[in-house]
């Protein structure tokens, strides 16, 4: 496992990936905090809290990550080298958790930057130091966990597909229906009172949750069940596509 997490690790860095994937995120997200007038904009708002920052970071997650994990199984399969993972002493669990770590480890160093953000609301607070510090930090936790999300659907969908673009494609597809499809759904009234039941089946249900500052046991057990559960798809696909070349 640690050899695949380190031959991950290599590739992102050996190439322009990970600087890439880093920049944008900063980049993306300054923007609109900073420079670009509206909703998101910090300066706009009258408010010293990174609220914005946390409301849109979920949607450039959505394309960068499954931009990141799309080449996680689709490119071995384009180059041929999947059969030779397949039949190296290891276990298939062993090789999604190496690229799945690889990948949530870029996606950590991406948002560790941003810790930067915290100071700046603090220095722009009147008087200075006033924030909510419980609701930053959980939000970061939050975020985190969004992340590995979006990271475990990400794997399972590069796993379809020998073809990079499909398997970014349907990764985007996958994590907007489970981030907002739930919620969207449940403000369609149409399954009256259980409003709320089908809303909590979404992400960002949960992550809203954390993001007040409290650790709720239950939206740790959900972060957790969604990417075992994506990680546990990903293992049925590749032992079916080892058994259908064996």
């Amino acid at each position: 496992m640690f050899a695949i997490l380190n031959k991950e690790i290599q590739s992102f860095f050996s190439s322009l990936t990970g600087y890439l994937v880093i920049g944008l995120f900063l980049l993306i997200s300054g923007l609109f905090l900073f420079v670009f007038s509206g909703g998101y904009n910090i300066l706009d708002s009258g408010f010293a809290d990174l609220k914005p920052f946390f409301s849109l970071a979920p949607w450039i997650f959505l394309f960068l990550i499954p931009a990141i994990s799309m080449r996680s199984f689709s490119e071995e399969k384009r180059m041929g080298t999947m059969e030779i993972l397949l039949t190296k002493p290891i276990r298939i669990w062993q090789l999604i958790l190496g690229k799945y770590l690889g990948i949530l480890l870029l996606i950590g160093l991406a948002i560790l930057p941003s810790l930067l953000y915290i100071y700046t609301i603090s220095e722009l607070g009147r008087p200075e130091g006033n924030f909510d510090a419980g609701a930053t930090l959980g939000s970061y936790l939050g975020l985190l966990f969004l992340g590995g999300c979006y990271a475990a659907i990400g794997v399972f969908a590069s796993s379809l597909s020998s073809n990079q673009i499909v398997a970014f494609l349907l990764g985007v597809f996958l994590c907007f229906v489970c981030y907002f499809g739930f919620e969207g759904i449940s403000q369609t009234g149409i399954f009256g009172n259980s409003t709320y039941i089908v809303e909590s089946f979404g992400i960002n249900f949960h992550y809203q949750s954390i993001s007040r500052g409290v650790i709720d046991s239950r939206d740790l057990i959900y972060f957790l069940s969604v990417i075992l559960l994506f990680l546990k798809l990903t293992e049925i696909r590749l032992s079916a596509t080892k058994s259908s070349r064996s």
